[in-house]
């Protein structure tokens, strides 16, 4: 299970990094990944895991087995088609990876840590004044 383990940790991790970067304290971009990647994380790998469960030999399979890659390139192509509606319902709602969308939209207009004292934005952005 160091392979969901891991899953986790990396989705985690670059959610986390652009969320950061996008000017939110450690504890609320957290917050917002946890939130954004848990759903679709969780159903990637249900899935991911029960097709290679379901293959006969692919638990078995070593790496320079073409068994294994195959069963690992269909399973993965089978849990992203399953994710992807999982991450449209969430986003539909307000939830999931809309929520790091919203601060992605509001940091690419946030002014307030730049000094624009001597240039008038009112013709860039005309619905922000």
């Amino acid at each position: 299970m160091l392979s969901v383990a891991l899953a986790f940790v990396f989705g985690y991790a670059l959610t986390l990094r652009s969320v950061l970067a996008a000017g939110l304290a450690l504890g609320a971009a957290v917050t917002v990944t946890l939130a954004a990647d848990t759903a679709s994380i969780a159903t990637m790998e249900v899935v991911d895991n029960a097709v290679i469960l379901a293959v006969p030999g692919a638990m078995a399979a070593g790496l320079s087995s073409a068994l294994f890659w195959l069963t690992l390139a269909f399973s993965l192509a089978v849990a992203f088609v399953v994710t992807v509606p999982v991450n449209r319902f969430l986003i539909a709602r307000g939830r999931g990876h809309a929520v790091v969308h919203q601060h992605h939209d509001h940091s690419a207009h946030d002014h307030s840590a730049h000094d624009h004292s001597a240039h008038d934005h009112s013709a860039q952005h005309p619905a922000d004044h």
